[in-house]
């Protein structure tokens, strides 16, 4: 009988007593054969260290020097873990006892499946999707990020229409299962993303190396959000809005990203107009700030490009733009697109 591949489940933690003594005996719980637990830790200055040897002694603690983020802190993490697969997963998750096995078992029938995610459903309203991750995620032409079962703030509730394993453009950080082998071959998360969009970034460059992206919708976690950054925070706004930019710039063809992102900066018009209109001063500015960064490490970023001698797989990009499709179009399920309009 084969052996099952040893899976190595990593929480980044900063600070995050309240989640681990949440969440963490869920996750201690799973049944799955041939596993480690790490917690690594981005510089904590409260007890989640101390809480986590009294309770879970058997939990391999790894420790940064400083909090490096979501992406430099599994980044150095990872230096250090062997095994087959590495799950990276959320403080703030609740699993079910058997979320492992039909993922590991997917990517196993499926070795051109670098990385999946299982289905994320909402821990607050646990029969709605989660805004990070859903049933899978997509981007469209501009290089806007989306999942089935949520588009922007419209999350659907569900009714079993996600249940399939089918390829996706990009998993999810908050429970991202990804083989040990990609993640070293694609180099890890881009530190200098610090936290969001850092997942979809690897997944296009996984991409880009050939792979695929998998979604299981036979696993299923509940997921907090917002655990360690309010989905409100100006801060957010200028992550989201700054990485972005510089994902399109690292990973479209340059004549292609150029064209993009001229359109894009138009569109953050748009948004920072609107959040000036809203009385949301602060994350207006969040935009214009990410705009700075950009123009002033586009050379830094532009070193960053690669290209692999293999043919990009495409699936999961919208032809169209998902911008136009909800709020001109009133689109507010993934349903509702037009398959054809999907690579």
């Amino acid at each position: 009988m084969r052996e099952t591949p040893k899976v190595a489940v990593v929480i980044l933690n900063w600070n995050g007593r309240f989640f681990l003594e949440k969440f963490l005996p869920s996750v201690y719980n799973s049944t799955y054969t041939n596993i480690d637990f790490i917690l690594g830790d981005n510089a904590s200055t409260d007890d989640s260290v101390a809480f986590v040897k009294e309770n879970f002694p058997s939990i391999r603690i790894i420790s940064n020097s400083q909090n490096l983020g979501f992406a430099g802190g599994y980044n150095e993490v990872l230096k250090q873990v062997d095994a087959s697969y590495y799950v990276l997963l959320n403080s703030d998750v609740e699993v079910t006892p058997t979320w492992i096995e039909p993922v590991i078992a997917y990517m196993e029938e499926n070795p051109d499946i670098a990385a999946a995610q299982p289905k994320i459903r909402a821990y607050h309203a646990k029969s709605n999707f989660e805004h990070a991750g859903a049933a899978g995620g997509y981007i469209d032409k501009f290089g806007y990020p989306f999942c089935r079962g949520r588009l922007f703030n419209e999350v659907e509730t569900d009714e079993g229409q996600y249940d399939d394993n089918r390829e996706v453009f990009w998993a999810t950080g908050a429970a991202l299962f990804i083989r040990s082998e990609a993640w070293h071959a694609a180099g890890g998360f881009d530190a200098d993303f610090f936290a969001h969009m850092e997942e979809i970034d690897l997944c296009w460059r996984l991409k880009r190396m050939g792979h695929r992206i998998g979604y299981v919708g036979q696993s299923t976690v509940f997921h907090v959000g917002g655990g360690t950054l309010n989905t409100s925070n100006p801060k957010k706004t200028y992550l989201n809005f700054r990485n972005n930019l510089v994902m399109v710039q690292k990973n479209y063809p340059f004549f292609k990203a150029t064209w993009i992102i001229f359109i894009r900066l138009w569109l953050d018009l748009v948004a920072l107009l609107k959040f000036l209109a809203d009385r949301k001063p602060k994350d207006a500015w969040a935009i214009s700030r990410a705009h700075q960064y950009f123009f002033l490490n586009i050379f830094k970023n532009a070193k960053k490009r690669k290209r692999y001698p293999v043919k990009e797989n495409k699936t999961g990009i919208f032809k169209k733009s998902i911008v136009w499709n909800f709020y001109v179009n009133k689109i507010r399920k993934f349903s509702q697109l037009d398959a054809e309009n999907f690579q």
